[in-house]
């Protein structure tokens, strides 16, 4: 028996309510999810540390009141990084104007897998006020930098083993390792080294020259 097909009216009927159905129900959802993230914002900050508290106590060479400051954003396992080391363009702008330079150095560790921990390494070391030595260190034998030399060159320089093996397996300075990261990100660095001189970003690794063009108008020479 071939049954009689439900009129326009009906199904006009049915197909309307079903809309409302489920403009109900999305509504519903809605205003669960506003709810819920309101709840979220009433509820209480756990105030964590902000990126500029992490950003502080950078190794630096010079005096943090000096008229002109240079920070280095680098990599251990960047190999420009260490040719600009090893050309001694540092060593020659400390010769020339000793403490009148304030040099500051930030981790931007994004070249190899094992930038980011020797990056953590260097701020261990810097724990026992030995970070200069441990970065030469780092750049003389790099790339080889896996948790082994790290540890290993700590040993060389008569570092506290202990205590040193202990930051870096904690993952002490992560977070700040990350915050320095950001920070060269926020200065839309895209390669190491980067440079900011009085937060004057320099393009490229700067020679000796061009730094002495930029800071003798700066001190008055």
């Amino acid at each position: 028996m071939k049954y009689p097909s439900k009129s326009p009216k009906i199904q006009t009927l049915n197909v309307s309510k079903r809309a409302r159905i489920i403009a109900i129900s999305a509504f519903l959802v809605l205003l669960a999810v506003l709810i819920a993230g309101a709840i979220v914002i009433k509820q209480p900050a756990s105030s964590p540390k902000t990126d500029t508290d992490l950003l502080g106590n950078a190794p630096s060479l010079g005096s943090p009141e000096a008229k002109v400051t240079i920070i280095e954003y680098g990599d251990f396992g960047c190999s420009t990084c260490k040719n600009w080391f090893k050309a001694g363009v540092l060593n020659q702008i400390r010769a020339k104007y000793g403490d009148s330079i304030h040099f500051v150095w930030r981790d931007f560790p994004v070249i190899t897998p094992e930038s980011p921990k020797a990056a953590e390494a260097g701020q261990c070391a810097n724990e026992q006020e030995k970070f200069w030595q441990y970065h030469d260190l780092l750049y003389q034998h790099s790339p080889a930098l896996s948790i082994s030399d790290l540890k290993t060159y700590a040993k060389e320089m008569g570092l506290d083993t202990r205590k040193f093996d202990q930051c870096l397996d904690s993952g002490k300075y992560k977070d700040k390792v990350y915050a320095e990261t950001q920070d060269a990100l926020q200065h839309n660095f895209m390669a190491t080294p980067s440079f900011l001189l009085n937060d004057r970003p320099l393009l490229g690794p700067p020679s000796f020259n061009y730094l002495v063009s930029l800071i003798d108008p700066i001190l008055g020479n």
